[in-house]
């Protein structure tokens, strides 16, 4: 009897469930979403980090005089300075005509084969035809990157016996160079960034990130800039 009465609450009890056993299917599944998930997260974090520093570079101003601003280049149209470069032309000549520095370096080599003129020489031409005389402006026609610009200038500062730099870009470039003049240990580095009322969003936030984020894995495999 007593055997009936346990059998007859084991049969009471209802049905026995079972422990569900995922499939090898549904845990690599789930593995990639928290994978894809985490991969989502750090590429968020590094956005929003390098968007900082861009941010940090918009405020760099000019502190004291200099013995030479460097130009940092960008591409021609048709062999003449494009509306952004004059951007920054315009602002390298207002410094020099309120005797900030007295000499200029304009950097960037060939955009490609096909043009007649480097930056460098597009850049001297329109310099010359505000005013600023012509062996007031030296030329490096080699650079091809913000880091050669700035490496290939310091050289030609080295051969003129010049120590101290203003360096001229926009604002959204500013922090990459002062990066990158830090890396080549230039001397208190100054700066004259300008906005830029030619360039959209994606010209200027957007291809940064790219070009920043390329430059800081770039820097880890380069010699002391010394």
């Amino acid at each position: 009897m007593l055997h009936k009465k346990r059998a007859d609450a084991f049969l009471g009890a209802g049905p026995v469930r079972m422990p569900i056993r995922r499939s090898k299917s549904d845990r690599w599944k789930k593995r990639l979403f928290v994978t894809l998930l985490l991969g989502l997260i750090l590429f968020a974090a590094w956005v929003l980090y390098i968007q900082i520093r861009i941010g940090q570079g918009t405020s760099l101003a000019q502190e004291h005089k200099t013995d030479v601003a460097i130009v940092l280049g960008a591409r021609l149209w048709n062999n003449k300075p494009s509306p952004a470069l004059k951007e920054r032309l315009d602002a390298v000549y207002a410094g020099y005509r309120s005797g900030e520095y007295p000499m200029l370096v304009v950097s960037g080599g060939l955009d490609s084969p096909e043009m007649k003129l480097t930056e460098a020489e597009g850049m001297a031409e329109y310099l010359q035809k505000l005013g600023i005389p012509k062996e007031h402006i030296l030329l490096e026609n080699e650079a091809t990157s913000t880091y050669e610009n700035l490496l290939f200038s310091r050289r030609i500062m080295e051969e003129y016996g010049m120590q101290t730099a203003t360096i001229v870009t926009h604002q959204f470039h500013g922090a990459r160079a002062r990066d990158i003049a830090e890396f080549l240990h230039y001397e208190d580095p100054q700066f004259i960034v300008t906005p830029t009322r030619e360039l959209n969003l994606w010209q200027t936030r957007g291809r940064e990130t790219l070009a920043f984020t390329k430059w800081l894995f770039t820097k880890m495999t380069l010699p002391d800039g010394k």
